[in-house]
């Protein structure tokens, strides 16, 4: 199961017009030798709903530095 972690805005300039983005970050598990990871699910589900994939940020690692959980990161203009 995903949980949303933190959500955020950005305003850029672009162009001379304001562009207001809501960003989110969605954990996910990475795959390992006796499960497959959610993260292809979780992206299809967002972008379904408007967002935009944007990249995945490593948060969890075990000892030999393998990817164990990271955040998905998210966008859409608002």
């Amino acid at each position: 199961m995903s949980r949303i972690l933190r959500t955020g805005t950005k305003t850029m300039l672009s162009k001379d017009v304001f562009e207001i983005y809501k960003y989110i970050y969605v954990e996910s598990k990475a795959s390992g030798y006796f499960s497959s990871g959610k993260h292809r699910e979780l992206i299809d589900e967002h972008c379904k709903e408007g967002w935009r994939f944007i990249t995945a940020i490593p948060t969890v690692f075990n000892i030999l530095g393998v990817i164990k959980q990271y955040d998905l990161v998210f966008e859409k203009e608002v």
